[in-house]
């Protein structure tokens, strides 16, 4: 068999339980149901952080976002910087080994020139740089409703480096017809391709066509917008994956699904001003949100497809993270995992022949958060439930395997357990703040944050 191709998708503040394979019941997603059912689906996938920035950075590198310079939401105006060329991307990797490299969606790994996607491997791309964008005039307008001096505006679609107008056309929909023509292009290369579709759904501000508002016209406002927002993605990842199929390169096509962080909460959601928490997206059963280092902000949707080499109806429970996919792509590939830094494993042998991987440790931070997850034990420190807000707990032990909600904490019943793994998330957490302070931190790297 020759080089596989790769794809993946991305979506942006999806809550894990808002697909309909991972116990949605309100609205239905039949293309990734498809995808889970032809594939492999996790029910223990975890993004390496709980916002945007970071979780791409560890997606990308294969590395925890600390170690890949990225810790947080990164700004949006035309010269902030992000991603450093100091740290190889899968694009950049798998460019070595002769694929095709494209991208079309959501960066948000810096605008500056430096950062953009061409200079982290990728041969061509479409999108936009900033955190968010207007669906229909694509234009970058976070925070302007805030009190006090406005922030201005900013335009950002781009192809290849080049400004692009296209007003009233819907975001999704743009992202899947660059992929399907990328994919064209590609099938007409006697060399395999890499493609990357951040799909910036359903992020706010929550837009979505009157059709597809429309078939969901019984929930109420914040659950319709969510369901037409997903199935808009729905319906292209079908159309992507169909295209692979009648291009004739589905059995040697590794397609993989995931979301950047759990649902949103932020009150900018609603769009009329409303200041109470958004409710439209939904973590299932999970315990916190977006900005949350329990789980309802980091263990996310994950699904793999390969025909060629995953069996079928596959559902796999061992902890994964994101950082996991850049040493099985390289890997599969042909590349060399050993030759450079990567914190993930290859899971291409639990995916093909069931080898369960090793037992380890998987660490997150964000702000004054630290957790670790070992086995069905996780431990968060300072955990938050609302960005901002006072800690729900300094210390919150619980195991997974009989609380997937992380109600009860189990810390003072297992305290050598609960210094074990504290010390472990600690010291992992002086690591990276050291490496921040030795290589990224603002000062040496000129990273803005909003």
């Amino acid at each position: 068999m020759s080089a596989p191709n790769f794809i993946i998708f991305l979506t942006d503040d999806q809550g894990y339980g808002d697909l309909s394979c991972m116990g949605c019941a309100d609205f239905r997603t039949p293309r990734l149901d498809r995808m889970a059912r032809d594939g492999a689906r996790f029910t223990d996938w975890y993004s390496n952080s709980p916002v945007c920035s970071p979780s791409r950075a560890a997606l990308l590198t294969g590395r925890y976002p600390g170690n890949a310079g990225v810790r947080s939401i990164l700004a949006g105006h035309r010269t902030a910087s992000g991603l450093p060329q100091s740290t190889p991307t899968l694009a950049t990797r798998l460019k070595q080994l002769d694929y095709q490299t494209y991208m079309t969606g959501k960066w948000h790994l810096g605008l500056a020139e430096s950062s953009r996607p061409h200079q982290h491997g990728f041969d061509r791309w479409y999108g936009f740089m900033a955190g968010c964008i207007d669906y229909y005039s694509h234009i970058f307008y976070w925070g302007m409703n805030n009190p006090g001096p406005g922030i201005n505006p900013t335009h950002d679609l781009w192809e290849d480096g080049v400004e692009q107008w296209q007003d009233g056309e819907y975001f999704t929909e743009m992202i899947t017809a660059k992929a399907l023509a990328y994919l064209r292009d590609a099938a007409k290369e006697d060399r395999p391709f890499f493609l990357y579709v951040p799909y910036n759904a359903p992020h706010y501000p929550m837009h979505a066509p009157r059709s597809y508002m429309d078939r969901f016209a019984d929930l109420p406002w914040d659950r319709q917008v969510m369901a037409a927002m997903l199935a808009a993605v729905d319906d292209s990842v079908g159309a992507i994956l169909d295209e692979v199929e009648r291009l004739g390169l589905a059995d040697n096509t590794c397609s993989f699904f995931m979301a950047d962080n759990g649902p949103s909460r932020e009150t900018r959601n609603w769009l009329d001003g409303t200041l109470d928490p958004y409710y439209g997206g939904s973590a299932g059963k999970l315990k916190g949100h977006k900005f949350s280092l329990y789980e309802g902000g980091i263990r996310v949707p994950g699904l793999m497809h390969w025909p060629g080499r995953i069996p079928a109806g596959q559902i796999l429970d061992q902890p994964c993270a994101a950082m996991d996919i850049f040493p099985t792509f390289l890997n599969a590939a042909g590349g060399d995992i050993a030759s450079g830094e990567i914190d993930g494993i290859d899971l291409m042998p639990y995916l093909t022949g069931g080898q369960v991987p090793p037992e380890r440790a998987i660490f997150w931070e964000m702000g004054d958060q630290t957790a670790v997850r070992r086995g069905n034990w996780k431990l968060v420190l300072n955990g938050q439930l609302v960005e901002g807000a006072p800690p729900e707990d300094a210390v919150h032990l619980c195991d997974l395997s009989r609380d997937i909600g992380e109600r009860d904490n189990l810390g003072d019943a297992h305290p050598d357990l609960t210094a074990e793994l504290q010390a472990a998330a600690q010291t992992w957490r002086q690591g990276i703040e050291a490496r921040w302070d030795r290589e990224y931190s603002p000062q040496k790297q000129g990273t803005v944050t909003h």
